[in-house]
């Protein structure tokens, strides 16, 4: 048989999947490893999508997905953080940001084109850059930075070839919020480089000290940005697999293209699911972020008091302390921890090289599960 392909097969399976599909085989594990919230979606939400199920919402959309939608989300990036995006031409609903990363990668690069990738970054990063047929370049970020992202190192890697930066912030897996002179810096790296910038913000509602910047919404940004959000975090809403794109028209339409001719349109039934989101579920985001907020202040002390050095996160709801202090490596302590207390955590390293050293930990898990995680890997470090 002739071979299949090539970048495709040289790219390992997911590192986080690895660890969440041995715990599902244990008994009694509390798992800290996949980043879903533990909340169920909003009940008036859940309505909403059962109401437009029962009324036969269960068709096609537009391929850039409903007009009311597009309009809300478009207006609430207005009202937060004073982006201005046009409904009807530069926005559109994916199925997932999974699906409008995959689509904006493909847009803006051509085959050989370099992404400058800051790391640790989620996992899909570089695997997604590649199946567009580019080339992910990493450039580290450092603990004692609060893993924020410094420009000039961006600005040394940038070659004839690079295309475009990728960034995450609220950041998977960290929780860095990236200052907001930080991502000045990277506009002005692209200006001067003339590269495009991809900024993934589905953590955005998730933000507990301080505010969160929106990349498309600074000054020389919005005419190479691509912003990528959707409902899955705030909204608990992970399975309904709905998604944003705001971007310049040019890159909005292309984007459009690839999607009509694999996605089609996000579900019909999640569309006015998120909708609902958007009208009435604040008050419930609300609730849910603050929930994570006493969760990541207990979850941090926590780590601190049993010996583990953790730098605070600012958003998303990770933890991603170091084990250095074990003598371990990241790949050895996510093992031995789940052999021998039944605790789940996804090593660093799979986070790329910056995140050796440390383990993700994923405090959207209930708290009193959280304490016995606590107990649990004190016990094992105790031991060690």
């Amino acid at each position: 048989m002739k071979p299949l392909n090539d970048t495709i097969r040289a790219t390992p399976p997911s590192g986080i999947r690895r660890f969440f599909d041995i715990a599902a085989e244990m008994e009694d594990v509390i798992s800290l490893g996949v980043g879903e919230p533990d909340f169920v979606t909003p009940w008036r939400i859940r309505e909403a999508g059962i109401y437009a199920l029962e009324h036969g919402y269960t068709t096609y959309t537009s391929n850039a997905g409903l007009p009311e939608l597009r309009q809300l989300i478009c207006a609430d990036l207005r009202k937060r953080y004073s982006a201005s995006y046009a409904w009807d031409s530069e926005c559109l609903i994916t199925t997932g940001v999974s699906e409008g990363l995959d689509l904006a990668l493909r847009v803006v690069l051509n085959p050989g084109d370099e992404v400058i990738v800051p790391e640790p970054c989620y996992v899909a990063y570089e695997p997604c850059v590649a199946f567009a047929g580019g080339t992910p370049v990493r450039v580290p970020t450092r603990a004692e930075d609060g893993f924020a992202v410094d420009p000039a190192v961006v600005a040394a890697a940038v070659t004839p070839r690079t295309k475009a930066i990728l960034i995450g912030s609220p950041a998977n897996p960290t929780g860095a919020v990236q200052p907001r002179s930080a991502l000045e810096g990277l506009v002005r790296v692209a200006q001067q480089h003339d590269l495009y910038l991809l900024s993934d913000e589905i953590y955005d509602r998730l933000t507990y000290d301080g505010v969160h910047t929106s990349l498309g919404a600074l000054p020389g940004a919005r005419e190479r940005t691509v912003v990528l959000g959707g409902f899955s975090k705030a909204q608990a809403m992970t399975g309904w697999r709905v998604g944003w794109i705001c971007a310049p028209q040019t890159i909005a339409e292309l984007c459009v293209r690839v999607h009509q001719y694999t996605m089609l349109c996000a579900p019909h039934v999640s569309q006015l699911a998120a909708v609902e989101a958007l009208k009435e579920a604040d008050g419930d985001v609300e609730e849910m972020v603050a929930d994570y907020d006493r969760r990541r202040r207990v979850f941090v002390k926590g780590l601190r008091e049993i010996g583990l050095d953790c730098p605070e996160p600012g958003g998303a709801f990770y933890a991603f302390p170091s084990i250095r202090s074990s003598g371990l490596d990241s790949e050895t302590f996510a093992e031995r921890l789940l052999e021998a207390e039944s605790v789940a955590v996804v090593p660093g390293n799979v986070f790329g090289p910056s995140g050796e050293g440390h383990v993700r930990c994923s405090y959207a898990t209930a708290l009193p599960l959280l304490e016995e995680a606590l107990v649990r890997m004190g016990r094992f470090l105790r031991s060690r």
